[in-house]
C-alpha cells in the first residue's frame, strides 16, 4: 500500500469522523505515517475536502443506489480515487484506481469490488461527466464549489451571483504564501533579497509594506526563517497590524490574542519598545504565543489569562492602541481552513453578542486620541459594518476613521474586514 495515500486517507477520514482541523490533523498524519511525499498528500487531503460536494455529484453518476449505506472510510476512499482520476493530471488513471483498491482491502472490507466498479467507469467516462445545474444559483454554487447552502446564499446577498462565484473559485485556488518582515531583524528590500539568492520567487506585497509573496518548496527550512527574520502572515492579517500603526514606547492590548502573530506585528512596529497586553482565555495558547515572542526576539509582549468579553478595570484609559481582532465565522479564511465550507448555520446573534461585548471592553482600555482597530477574517456585514456601526451610535466620544474590505476575489487575500476607530480627546 502506498504510505502516501494511506496517510492521506487516514488524515480524511479523521476530519470526517472527529471534526478535526485539517492542518493540525494534516501534519499529524504526516509525522506519525512517516509519509515520504508531503506535497502530494497536502494535494490529495486538501483537493478532496475543497471539492467534497462536487466530488460527490460525480461519483453519484456512477452509482445507481446513491450514497445510502456507505461508510465514511468508503466515501472517504472514493473521492479520493474520484479527485486523482479527475484533477491531478500527473497521476494516470490506472494507478489512481489501482492504488485506491489496495486502500480499499485494507479500510474497506467487502466493497473492494464496489470501489474498483465505480472507479474503474468514472475513468473511463470522466470526459462525459455532467456538470451541475445553474437552474438554481444557490444549489448550484453549493456544489460547484464545495460549500453549504446557507454560506453560497450569503455571498450571493452580499457580492451578487457573479461575484459570489469568483469569490468561491478563489477559495477554491491554492492560497498565496505570504511572509509578513520581521521588522527588528530587517526591512522587507534585504528579505527579498536573501530568499531570491536562496532561489525562491519573491515579489512584494502591495497590500502591506511589510509582506512578500513567495513560491518555492522549503521556505521553512531557510536561515532567514530559523533566526526569525520572517513570520508566515496573510498580508490582510498584517495589514490589521498595520492599521493600528502602534509606535515605539506606546502601551497596547491584543484583545484576543493567539495564535500571536498580530501581537508580534505590533510588537515589531514598536521596535520592541513599550509595552503589550496579549489575552487569551487559553493558557496552552498563551504559552505558544510567550515562545513565539522569544524566538522572534519580542520582550515587550505580556501574557495574559484573560476572556475579551469581562473587563480589566485596571487597564481603563491606559492604552494608546487597542486591536480587537475578534472571533468570527471565518469565512474569508475558508481557501485556508476549508472545513469551515461545511459548517452548519448557526444563530449569528450569539457571535455578534461575543463581538460587541469584547469591543465595549477594548474601548474603555483606550486613552483619549488612542486607536482602536476592529478586524475579523470574514466578509459577513453582520460581524463587520453593522457591529462597528451600533458600536459608533452608542458611543458619540468615538469616530470611524478608516474602513477596509478584502476578499479573496477581488484583493487576492483573505477576506477581512478592518476598521480603524479613533477616540475624541
Amino acid at each position: 500500500m502506498d504510505i502516501n495515500r494511506k496517510t492521506a486517507f487516514l488524515c480524511l477520514a479523521d476530519i470526517e469522523k472527529n471534526a478535526s482541523y485539517s492542518n493540525i490533523a494534516l501534519n499529524r498524519a504526516i509525522r506519525e505515517n512517516r509519509a515520504t511525499d508531503h506535497a502530494f498528500v497536502r494535494e490529495l487531503v486538501y483537493g478532496v475536502i475543497k471539492n467534497k460536494y462536487l466530488l460527490d455529484h460525480y461519483l453519484r453518476q456512477f452509482i445507481k443506489k446513491g450514497f445510502s449505506g456507505l461508510r465514511i472510510n468508503e466515501l472517504c476512499i472514493l473521492r479520493m480515487g474520484a479527485y486523482q482520476i479527475i484533477f491531478m493530471g500527473s497521476v494516470p488513471g490506472y494507478a489512481a484506481c489501482s492504488e485506491t483498491v489496495e486502500l480499499a482491502k485494507a479500510f474497506a472490507k467487502g466493497k473492494t469490488g464496489f470501489i474498483n466498479g465505480v472507479l474503474r467507469s468514472l475513468e473511463r467516462g470522466k470526459d462525459r461527466l455532467k456538470e451541475p445545474s445553474d437552474k438554481d444559483p444557490v444549489e448550484y454554487l453549493s456544489i460547484k464549489y464545495s460549500v453549504e447552502k446557507w454560506i453560497a446564499d450569503l455571498l450571493i446577498n452580499i457580492y451578487g451571483y457573479e461575484k459570489a462565484g469568483l469569490y468561491l473559485k478563489a477559495v477554491n485556488e491554492s492560497p498565496k504564501l505570504c511572509l509578513r518582515v520581521n521588522l527588528l531583524k530587517g526591512d522587507r528590500e534585504s528579505l527579498i533579497k536573501e530568499l531570491t539568492e536562496g532561489g525562491f520567487e519573491v515579489i512584494p506585497s502591495e497590500i502591506s509594506e511589510r509582506s512578500i509573496i513567495a513560491k518555492g518548496s522549503g521556505i521553512l527550512e531557510t536561515d532567514a526563517f530559523r533566526n526569525g527574520k520572517f513570520a508566515v502572515q496573510d498580508q490582510a492579517s498584517t495589514l490589521a497590524a498595520d492599521t493600528l500603526d502602534a509606535k515605539r514606547g506606546m502601551t497596547a492590548a491584543d484583545m484576543c490574542a493567539a495564535s500571536g502573530g498580530k501581537t508580534a506585528a505590533i510588537a515589531e512596529s514598536m521596535n520592541n519598545e513599550g509595552e503589550i497586553y496579549a489575552f487569551d482565555i487559553y493558557e496552552h495558547k498563551l504559552r505558544l504565543i510567550d515562545e513565539l515572542m522569544e524566538r522572534n526576539g519580542i520582550s515587550i509582549v505580556k501574557t495574559v489569562l484573560r476572556d475579551g468579553r469581562i473587563p480589566d478595570p485596571g487597564l481603563f484609559g491606559r492604552c494608546d492602541r487597542v486591536l480587537c481582532d475578534v472571533p468570527c465565522s471565518g469565512l474569508g479564511v475558508m481557501g485556508r481552513k476549508p472545513e469551515i465550507k461545511y459548517r452548519k448555520e448557526y444563530d449569528i446573534s450569539e457571535l455578534t453578542a461575543i463581538q460587541k461585548k469584547i469591543l465595549e471592553n477594548a474601548s474603555a482600555y483606550l486613552k483619549p486620541s488612542g486607536v482602536l482597530v476592529y478586524s475579523t477574517c470574514t466578509v459577513d456585514p453582520l460581524e463587520n459594518d453593522d457591529v462597528v456601526d451600533s458600536f459608533l451610535k452608542e458611543h458619540p466620544g468615538f469616530r470611524k476613521e478608516k474602513e477596509i474590505h478584502l476578499d479573496p476575489a477581488g484583493s487576492g487575500t483573505d477576506g477581512f474586514y478592518i476598521c480603524k476607530i479613533i477616540r475624541e480627546a
